[in-house]
């Protein structure tokens, strides 16, 4: 699809794509309410309608990346916020919950600024990850199911156990193994020094999680 994508704005790419083919492969209830988090340009927001959501809300915390995902959503069910998951989200729970969050390991202990805010997640890549694990259950439906996409350098049993230790049922979906990008690449040193590549890796593997609020 042809999207709109201010500078700055987290451009779809591989993680996307493999939530994406997830989100197809879970067959989600037709007319879900679905909330999508960190939605950059909107490309999971309408591939959601696409796939039979009755609505979708998506929030984003980069307004650069609101104002794309508004203009490339304008003729689906999706209402485009600003804001994040340190926030309450008006019309919780949802039956759909998905989240493709910042997730790269940086070195910095201060929030990213600018296009930075799209992955820069501190030193372990698990500051959005960890709100998200804890305020998956109160987001969801009875019955309802989260999907969320990340690399394995910021820690799958991590994110598998937080969700199980909050009352979900949890497991990996899908995987895929993809080269370093630009950032990444940029990053070899510190992410060697801090073990979390081995040396001379070049390679992560990305993961979709998936976790059911069965409780009803």
């Amino acid at each position: 699809m042809r999207l709109l994508r201010l500078p700055g704005v987290y451009r779809p790419q591989a993680d996307t794509w493999l939530m994406t083919r997830a989100m197809r492969e879970a067959r989600l209830p037709d007319g879900a309410r679905v909330l999508e988090v960190c939605t950059g340009t909107g490309a999971l927001a309408i591939a959601a309608v696409r796939g039979g959501a009755g609505s979708v809300t998506a929030v984003d915390r980069y307004l650069p990346a609101v104002l794309s995902a508004r203009f490339n959503t304008r003729r689906y069910p999706v209402e485009v916020r600003h804001g994040d998951l340190s926030q309450a989200i008006d019309g919780a729970p949802f039956d759909v919950v998905l989240a493709n969050p910042p997730y790269v390991p940086c070195e910095s202990s201060h929030d990213a600024g600018g296009a930075a805010m799209a992955w820069d997640a501190g030193a372990d890549g698990r500051r959005h990850l960890d709100c998200l694990c804890d305020r998956a259950f109160e987001l969801l439906s009875p019955g309802g199911t989260m999907l969320v996409v990340h690399s394995s350098l910021c820690g799958i049993r991590r994110t598998v156990a937080s969700l199980r230790d909050n009352g979900l049922k949890t497991s990996v979906v899908a995987r895929a193994i993809e080269p370093f990008g630009p950032v990444l690449r940029g990053r070899v040193d510190f992410l060697e020094r801090a073990g979390l590549i081995a040396p001379g890796q070049r390679h992560e593997e990305l993961v979709v999680i998936r976790a059911d609020r069965t409780e009803r």
